[in-house]
């Protein structure tokens, strides 16, 4: 199977607050017109299917993907964004002050959102769905899904311990990709940026 992960385009808060799972956060116009740009990138692709986070933002960028296919994109909810517990919806100029934000950036395999997830969980059902759809997918799979999502994927494959997932860097929209084959593992694309024109 060859995965390609795109991550979500822009909203009015990408970069500015833990967003997390909360609904009601639509594209921004930039990001409508960067998901448009992905679905150009990817139009030769030949998917045979699409997954999608179920989160609104993913939902959106993968139905602009999708159109050229003619696929309808398939939710999943191992590829939801991290439960941020009660950091979600928080500014990150707010979260970067607190002592518990430098325990995350030191050891993010250790460390536990409040009231929420921890990333190693993240890693878990995220490379648990993917292996499954490695078991019965022989093609092209293009999710659509959030950045520490596809950093926990990354890592994964790349046998990167999870202490080092915050040195990857995943742009909105930008392409990542991953081939798993019998007994073989590829990550031949991280971070690929999509450009609108």
């Amino acid at each position: 199977m060859r995965l390609l992960l795109v991550r979500h385009a822009e909203t009015a808060e990408t970069g500015t607050k833990l967003t997390g799972r909360l609904g009601g956060i639509p594209l921004s116009k930039a990001g409508r017109e960067a998901a448009e740009a992905a679905a150009g990138a990817l139009a030769g692709t030949k998917p045979v299917e699409i997954i999608t986070s179920p989160v609104e933002r993913c939902r959106e960028t993968a139905a602009a993907i999708s159109r050229p296919h003619r696929l309808t994109p398939k939710q999943h909810k191992a590829f939801a964004e991290v439960d941020y517990g009660s950091w979600s919806g928080r500014r990150l100029s707010e979260l970067r002050r607190l002592a518990a934000w430098r325990e995350l950036m030191a050891a993010p395999s250790r460390f536990r959102f409040p009231a929420g997830e921890s990333l190693e969980e993240v890693r878990q059902r995220s490379v648990s769905a993917t292996e499954a759809m490695a078991g019965r997918i022989d093609g092209t799979v293009i999710l659509v899904t959030h950045a520490d999502v596809i950093r926990c994927l990354v890592c994964h494959y790349l046998g990167m311990p999870l202490d080092l997932l915050h040195r990857l860097h995943v742009a909105p929209t930008a392409l990542s990709e991953i081939v798993l084959t019998k007994g073989s593992v590829l990550v031949p694309v991280v971070n690929q940026r999509i450009t609108v024109t």
